[in-house]
């Protein structure tokens, strides 16, 4: 860091209700906001569960509220998620935004409520604090231990156009309160639950060496490593575990809290453009590519790499710094491995003649910018080709 001014913002939401049975309180929630129609999305996997049903008619039960779904959002959102969503929402006479899942919906969402008040299309508010307007009063409800846009001024949607996912990183998009209930997390699936761990240890290992890393991101990036090394396994391996899941939910938000603050990089850069390009999911993706990108950061962040093989519960001691930092690459590899993330892009049909576009893309990506190594193109290029 330099000897000149240096302002480092910390952004979380204003309220955030952790804990078994959390969701039940929603409605109290509603009304300390002064609102009273919801507007739920969702994605057809959260209504088939029965999540959206229940939420539905907690709020009838409590308040009477009649509450407006709209559940079309795909894995990846897309901004023609997000212009269906707004048109619904726009005729609804809602007064507030609910959503319900994982990062789909809680992006999908956002980018309905930064369109709604402030105009345009999604595509208008791509890079860093775009917005001029307040969203309408948003609560998120978490039913995934992963992505952390429950809490995070990030929002990431594909533009079908250009088969881009676009960064959309804005203070304005972070809901006012954030919900995180083991509950609706019990019947995640084994490679969800695996796919959005990986996920969240991406977010913390990335923000743990990111260029404007801070005492408060290292603390939460650590405590989410070290919760992630012991409690993904047994989440992954028994949905039906609450103690695990309840200490994943800790730990997605933990990682949401350092990456919220400390930013990402070219992980996510690079992820962003394999889920645009290809439409795979986006916690494969990071646990695929992060050793590989680890591996083109080791020489800037040797100490910090260390730090997370230790987080990981790897013994260090009497290694050289090299051969510590080394140590956290393994430790990731194994750990996705057992929790049964394919070891290459190839299984997920990535293609060589495709690297460079998408390569080209990630160097435009936002999350790259704290990334603690300055990647070429051909850097670029070379770490996809590692990774298939």
């Amino acid at each position: 860091m330099s000897n000149g001014e240096a302002v480092f913002g910390f952004y979380i939401p204003t309220v955030t209700l952790m804990g078994v049975g959390a969701h039940k309180q929603i409605c109290a929630q509603m009304k300390s906001l002064g609102v009273s129609k919801p507007f739920i999305v969702a994605d057809k996997g959260i209504t088939a569960a029965g999540i959206t049903a229940q939420i539905c008619d907690l709020l009838k039960a409590d308040m009477g509220a009649e509450a407006v779904v709209y559940d079309d959002t795909v894995p990846n959102p897309t901004d023609k998620n997000v212009a269906e969503g707004l048109a619904l929402y726009q005729k609804s006479g809602c007064d507030m935004i609910i959503t319900l899942g994982g990062g789909s919906s809680h992006d999908c969402g956002k980018g309905i409520g930064l369109v709604a008040t402030n105009g345009g299309t999604i595509h208008d508010y791509e890079g860093v604090d775009k917005s001029t307007q307040a969203m309408p009063p948003f609560i998120a409800i978490n039913t995934t231990a992963g992505t952390a846009s429950e809490m995070t001024r990030f929002c990431i949607i594909t533009d079908t156009s250009r088969k881009v996912k676009m960064a959309i990183v804005d203070w304005r998009v972070t809901p006012a309160i954030a919900i995180n209930d083991p509950l609706l997390m019990m019947g995640m699936p084994s490679f969800l639950t695996a796919a959005t761990g990986m996920d969240a240890l991406t977010h913390s290992v990335e923000a743990y060496v990111s260029t404007i890393a801070t005492p408060i991101t290292d603390a939460c990036a650590i405590k989410s490593i070290e919760l992630i090394a012991q409690y993904l396994r047994p989440a992954v391996a028994n949905g039906e575990d609450i103690v695990a899941r309840d200490k994943m939910a800790y730990a997605e938000y933990l990682a949401g809290m350092a990456f919220n603050n400390a930013s990402l990089g070219h992980v996510h850069a690079m992820a962003h453009q394999l889920g645009g390009f290809y439409d795979l999911p986006h916690g494969v993706c990071n646990a695929i590519l992060l050793p590989h990108v680890s591996r083109f950061n080791l020489i800037s962040k040797l100490d910090r790499y260390a730090d997370v093989a230790v987080a990981l519960g790897e013994n260090i001691e009497g290694l050289s710094a090299r051969e510590a930092a080394e140590r956290a690459l393994t430790a990731i590899q194994t750990l996705s491995a057992d929790v049964g993330i394919p070891s290459d892009l190839t299984q997920l049909g990535v293609k060589k003649e495709d690297l460079k576009i998408m390569a080209e893309n990630a160097q435009k990506d936002a999350c790259g910018a704290t990334n603690p190594r300055r990647p070429t193109l051909d850097d670029v290029i070379q770490i996809y080709t590692n990774a298939l």
